[in-house]
């Protein structure tokens, strides 16, 4: 596949999403993401600077697995990496909302608009 280009984010959200069109892998996200941002945040309020790399080693170490393992594809943040970081912020924030089947109609509706994907 090839890179694709994005003239902002909002058109780059769907493309985002779809690349996460499976719940499993938007619950790894979340999870993995979630329990980061936790350790971070004891290891801060613990003076433990250095928990601060939870973060990114267990949100990222969760979440690029399950796209190449349940997705089978790559993670966009590969190409978009500041995008996809306020994606996850995005698409986390809807799930908690209660709202992850939104995101799977979003998924499937970008799909369907793009066959070669």
């Amino acid at each position: 596949m090839t890179q694709r280009t994005f003239a902002s984010f909002e058109d780059f959200w769907p493309y985002y999403v779809a690349m996460h069109s499976r719940s499993a892998t938007r619950w790894v996200h979340l999870t993995g993401t979630l329990t980061g941002l936790a350790i971070s945040a004891y290891g801060l309020a613990r003076g433990r600077r250095r928990y601060l790399a939870a973060l990114p080693l267990i949100g990222y170490g969760t979440a690029w697995p399950a796209h190449f393992l349940i997705e089978k594809n790559n993670p966009a943040s590969f190409g978009h990496p500041a995008w996809s970081l306020r994606g996850d912020a995005k698409m986390i924030a809807t799930m908690l909302a209660g709202r992850d089947a939104e995101l799977g109609d979003i998924a499937a509706k970008w799909l369907a608009e793009q066959p070669q994907d």
